[in-house]
């Protein structure tokens, strides 16, 4: 089994059937983290057809604005997905300072529930690094996923002191800052992504697929000096630690423990 733990399912098109095929095919767990209502019932629909796909909800920041003033009809969307995510804030992308505060507030309620209900949450930190760390702690948060982190050392230093797992995905192959980030980065905090299919092909043009997290764990291991079978046992084990005790991820768990009582290198192999 292997993990990716960011992508966006429902952002595929004509290519989906591809994609399920490559995770049922390669044993990829998948959480498809969605961006606002429509794309999380998308995403339930495509969790519906493929066991190893996790829908999770979330109201990614730059639609916070359009989403600030009907917090309480996203309580339904909340109780039924077991991680949330895509959540954040975005101080890079969004230059525009007066969406700040609608970003704090649908940042706020959801690290609010997250709390409440003992749920992971899988952020988006661009440029707002240092507030989301602020925020993790008032709120107490401990079980947290910061996607595609790209922001300062010194933050990323405190992030790990505080306790949180980072997914390194495809900017890895192209980038000497998220390289040294992975040198830095703790063995066991280490979780992997695609952010497919936009990630890759915003960095490449070129449709991102389930498959490219095999470049992204060679290169790992080129980084780390360390082989492809380490950095997947690591990475699962990394997963199996962040659910165990999370009671909405018992079947997941319990599925990770009957693999690693298998031979996964295998698995990396038919990649």
């Amino acid at each position: 089994m292997l993990i990716d733990a960011h992508s966006h399912l429902d952002r595929y098109e004509e290519a989906l059937e591809l994609a399920l095929d490559e995770i049922n095919k390669h044993k990829i767990l998948t959480i498809s983290t969605s961006m606002d209502i429509p794309s999380f019932e998308r995403n339930l629909e495509i969790g519906e057809r493929c066991d190893l796909v996790l829908p999770a909800f979330g109201i990614h920041p730059w639609n916070a604005p359009d989403n600030k003033d009907r917090l309480e009809e996203l309580h339904d969307a909340i109780d039924r997905s077991p991680i949330i995510g895509e959540i954040g804030l975005d101080h890079h992308f969004i230059e525009d300072t007066s969406q700040y505060a609608a970003q704090y507030k649908v940042f706020d309620f959801f690290l609010s529930a997250a709390k409440e209900q003992n749920k992971i949450v899988n952020l988006h930190t661009k440029g707002a690094e240092r507030e989301i760390l602020e925020r993790l702690i008032n709120y107490g948060i401990q079980h947290a996923i910061i996607h595609w982190y790209s922001g300062p050392l010194e933050v990323f230093y405190e992030l790990l002191e505080y306790g949180v797992y980072f997914t390194i995905g495809v900017e890895l192959l192209f980038s000497d800052h998220i390289k040294e980030l992975v040198r830095q980065l703790p063995l066991e905090r280490l979780l992997t992504e695609t952010d497919n299919p936009g990630g890759y092909r915003w960095l490449t043009g070129e449709i991102g697929m389930p498959s490219i997290i095999k470049s992204v764990i060679k290169s790992l291991a080129e980084v780390k000096n360390s082989t492809t079978e380490i950095i997947i046992q690591n990475v699962l084990e990394n997963f199996f630690q962040l659910i165990k005790t999370n009671a909405h991820l018992t079947e997941i768990g319990n599925n990770i423990l009957r693999f690693k009582k298998s031979d996964h290198n295998d698995n990396f192999a038919r990649l």
